[in-house]
């Protein structure tokens, strides 16, 4: 971390999520408590020197993303890149929206954007009502079908998926706008296109679907190739290495650190395993 800060000049910190070595764990994800972790990382760092955001995550909360995005640009301003090694899915594609720019190595990738609520799809909920809407107005005989589906709907959800989706575009939407695009004549329009791809449900077909950089590039994303750069890509890869495998080896699950070594490590607690031994 030190090394990649002497060579770029950029204040680092770096944001891994232990999920693909340790999946399911509670707040390996996204969230509010997240934000002391970043408090503590920007504490004592030159603002004026920018920052280079390093993101492992499969995503997590919007409003916690948000926020966060909303404080480092407060630190930060817009002189802020996002570094993808290998994968910000959901919300932490949303965060690296929220910088100038993306720098991705041909093996990284970002995710669809469109928001799950308890791991339902908003944008499916919604296409699956106006589907069945569709198919009853034109075939009465399909109504006690869909109405088997639609009533294991809980009151108020098909608002709850739409605010969702209105919310997330929204929050890109504006990024994108004033970040990447900012002071650019058609960068609402440019937001709008990228907004639409990385919502596309139906293109997409899945919300883990990665899409990787030429598409990023092809939608319109300010994206940085990482091999262009040997000299940064070995400095950027030795770093996500050894936060793999500090991730894989140790009971941490989620690491934010800066380039000072200043960090916030969360681990498992481990139970202790109590054999009863049998008196023969």
């Amino acid at each position: 971390m030190k090394q990649l800060f002497e060579y770029t000049g950029r204040n680092v910190i770096a944001y891994y999520s232990g999920f693909l070595s340790k999946p399911g764990i509670l707040q390996e994800d996204i969230n509010d408590e997240d934000k002391n972790g970043f408090m503590m990382a920007v504490h004592r760092l030159e603002r004026k020197k920018g920052l280079d955001l390093i993101l492992h995550t499969p995503g997590g909360n919007i409003a916690a993303t948000q926020s966060i995005a909303d404080y480092l640009h407060k630190m930060f301003g817009n002189d802020i890149r996002a570094i993808v090694p290998q994968i910000a899915m959901s919300a932490g594609a949303m965060l690296a929206c929220s910088c100038r720019s993306i720098v991705m190595a041909t093996h990284s990738n970002l995710g669809p954007i469109d928001p799950q609520l308890s791991g339902v799809p908003a944008y499916g909920v919604i296409k699956e009502f106006e589907r069945a809407c569709k198919e009853v107005k034109r075939d009465p005989s399909k109504a006690p079908l869909w109405h088997a589906i639609i009533s294991q709907y809980r009151p108020t959800f098909l608002s709850q998926c739409q605010n969702a989706i209105d919310w997330s575009n929204a929050f890109v939407q504006e990024q994108l706008e004033s970040v990447m695009f900012g002071g650019q004549k058609d960068a609402k329009t440019k937001a709008a296109a990228i907004v639409a791809k990385l919502t596309d449900y139906s293109g997409n077909k899945t919300h883990s679907r990665h899409i990787h950089y030429d598409e990023c590039h092809d939608m319109g994303l300010v994206v940085e190739r990482l091999e262009d750069c040997p000299q940064l890509q070995d400095l950027v890869l030795t770093v996500h290495h050894s936060y793999m495998h500090s991730l894989m080896n140790t009971p941490s699950y989620k690491m934010i650190e800066n380039h000072l070594g200043t960090a916030l490590v969360k681990q498992q607690v481990v139970q202790p395993v109590i054999q009863q031994v049998q008196q023969g």
